[in-house]
């Protein structure tokens, strides 16, 4: 059995919304994962009548895979792997889409999906711990779905290991369009639209460019952006918030295990059910837009300048812009970026299965990274600057049992070799100052944020960090711009502070407005 009994209750429930025929087309041998797939589409198979399954081997295709078509067409939307973890999802609702279930899209861009020129086949290599991959692959299927010249495939990397190390793929997910990298990392439905529809963007910066004026408008949408604009809104007052991805560095956040009032979480679930409490209240959600530039327009307005060509104005602006992974700084970081060189064990890490990897950084986030990487990979090197580790001690005593992990203290990193990809790491021993190489084929950087203030240099004080500078009521330096979370000079740089300073930073911004 596939399923477990709790699984089949719930999905014998989903499969009543199934309204046309769905035809599942497998190519299956006699392999092992050939005869798991079978098991798992024999009892999807057996749960609607609306549901048949039908057999092929093709060696010169994929195998194990397959198609989930409508009666009528193929509709381009394959699984090449067993589609379980994360991508389970992602399967269900392959079936009630083809089967006629509404995809939960705009009218808008169910209209420019169809109207989209070319002919585009996309393939995305995923892992089945990647968070970030479910939703890359739904977007793609729905495209898939709503225009024939669209079709799309997922790729299991582990299972199709040869294919994975002939096209070079060291990171998940990683999109291939017509044969070519399309893209890597977490992308929505609305960004891959923009970047294959000729003249999207420029629609999108006209329609933005009309809204009226906010009262208050969010630059980021983490969880110190979600709790401003749900206090803002709470206050009646006209509300934006504009961010280059909603939920922001928490969505590449797994584990949660300090957030007060839950055991455990994981950053998509959480950001998942902040996005769905902002939209509770009247708050203008404009998402995939990076903001460039910030200056006084006329009084009383601020105005804010977006990448992509549209502007906003707003009598007041909270900055809650978050922070990104840093980076080391060396020679071979950024060249061998995806191509051995990462920064999200749990998306990456089952790319390197039973191969050899150094975890850099030894705070919590490296020490976690370790523990999670040695189930994975045949060994795992954590090097850190200091002396001692920073990590928890109950994280340190769990790392400490584990055989396949090194230890590496006092080291400074100094460079990462490869040919195509990684091959070496080059440290040097701090007491000694001996240069030491560590061979392997993986490099997983973990040694903290940087505040994503780039682009507000010259406009507003920063401090030697980077870091936003506020007063005790979130206030900078600028009159009417406030700013929160980890972006800022707070210290400690947690979820749940992010969350109370972007509520106080609301309350402030509304204050200011009832006094000017």
């Amino acid at each position: 059995m596939a399923l477990d009994n709790k699984i089949k209750e719930q999905l014998n429930q989903y499969m009543t919304k199934l309204i046309n025929p769905v035809a599942v087309v497998a190519n299956l041998d006699d392999g092992p994962s050939s005869v798991r797939m079978r098991e798992l589409l024999l009892e999807l198979e057996g749960m609607s009548e609306k549901i048949t399954l039908t057999e092929h081997s093709d060696p010169a295709t994929r195998v194990p895979s397959f198609k989930v078509n409508s009666k009528e067409s193929d509709t381009g939307i394959e699984f090449a792997g067993i589609p379980m973890g994360h991508e389970f999802t992602s399967l269900i609702l392959a079936l009630l889409q083809v089967g006629g279930y509404p995809v939960k899209v705009t009218e808008d861009i169910i209209k420019q999906i169809k109207q989209i020129k070319g002919k585009f086949h996309f393939e995305t290599y995923i892992s089945l711990s990647c968070h970030n991959c479910p939703d890359v692959v739904q977007a793609l299927n729905v495209l898939a779905l709503l225009n024939p010249n669209i079709s799309h495939t997922m790729i299991d990397g582990a299972l199709f290991q040869e294919e994975v190390n002939e096209r070079k793929i060291m990171s998940v997910p990683t999109i291939m369009m017509n044969g070519e990298v399309f893209g890597q990392g977490r992308m929505e439905l609305e960004e891959i639209i923009v970047k294959i529809d000729t003249g999207a963007s420029k629609k999108v910066a006209e329609k933005i460019s009309a809204k009226k004026p906010y009262d208050v408008l969010i630059v980021g949408g983490g969880p110190a952006g979600a709790s401003a604009a749900v206090y803002a809104a709470r206050k009646g007052i006209r509300t934006g918030i504009v961010a280059e991805r909603f939920g922001g560095q928490v969505m590449d956040t797994l584990g949660i295990e300090n957030f007060i009032s839950v055991k455990a979480t994981e950053g998509p679930k959480l950001v998942s059910a902040l996005e769905e409490h902002v939209r509770e209240y009247d708050v203008d959600i404009i998402n995939l837009q990076r903001v460039k530039k910030l200056f006084k327009k006329s009084d009383p307005y601020y105005e804010v300048e977006l990448e992509g060509g549209g502007t906003l104005e707003s009598k007041t602006i909270i900055l809650a812009t978050g922070a990104r992974w840093k980076e080391l700084g060396i020679p071979g970081e950024r060249e061998f970026r995806g191509k051995g060189v990462a920064y999200c064990p749990h998306c990456d890490g089952p790319l390197f299965k039973g191969k050899r990897v150094a975890v850099v950084g030894g705070g919590n986030s490296g020490v976690e990274a370790a523990i999670d990487l040695a189930g994975i990979v045949g060994h795992v090197s954590l090097v850190e600057f200091a002396s001692e580790l920073k990590a928890d001690k109950i994280l340190v005593d769990r790392l400490k049992t584990l055989s396949n992990v090194d230890i590496i203290l006092n080291a400074q990193t100094k460079e990462i070799h490869g040919d195509e990809k990684v091959n070496q790491m080059e440290f040097i021993n701090r007491a000694s100052n001996e240069v030491k190489l560590i061979e392997l084929e993986g490099v997983f950087i973990q040694i903290g944020l940087v505040p994503n203030t780039d682009w507000l240099k010259g406009t507003l004080d920063l401090s030697k960090y980077g870091e936003i500078e506020i007063n005790n009521h979130g206030e900078t330096s600028l009159p009417g711009v406030f700013a929160a979370g980890d972006v800022t000079t707070v210290p400690y740089k947690q979820i749940i502070i992010a969350m109370g300073e972007g509520s106080k930073s609301a309350l402030c911004a509304f204050d200011y407005l009832i006094r000017h």
